[in-house]
């Protein structure tokens, strides 16, 4: 079987409100989800979701994929909007886009944020 092309590729990730916290545990829909390894798991230890953030997506499709960093950031940003019919207006650093952009150092740290071109304060 053929592997898809990288432009057909996308990154995802379900991640919990625990991303980019140094939160350990949360309540979702009256349930007690403790983050455990990167992981998301409820009481019993089934898994709840994940502490996934896209930059380590990025960080990851690059290390364990071997897919290059640009390949990698179209996986996350061009190739979904596409998917999703809205690669005329996201996706990409293009006049006429919307300005959602990251600011991030050589190991993917995110350092700065812009929300339809609106510089956003960390939190």
């Amino acid at each position: 079987m053929a592997a898809k092309p990288i432009s057909r590729l996308f990154l995802v990730t379900d991640a919990m409100p625990g991303v980019g916290t140094d939160m350990k545990a949360f309540n979702l829909n009256g349930e007690s989800v403790t983050i455990e390894g990167g992981k998301c798991v409820n009481s019993d230890g089934t898994l709840a979701g994940s502490n996934l953030d896209m930059s380590s997506a990025v960080t990851n499709a690059v290390q364990m994929m071997g897919v290059t960093l640009a390949q990698a950031i179209s996986m996350a940003s061009q190739n979904p909007a596409e998917f999703i019919g809205l690669g005329e207006t996201l996706g990409q650093i293009k006049a006429g886009y919307r300005a959602d952009l990251i600011m991030a150092d050589r190991s993917l740290n995110i350092l700065k944020t812009w929300i339809a071109g609106v510089p956003k304060s960390a939190s």
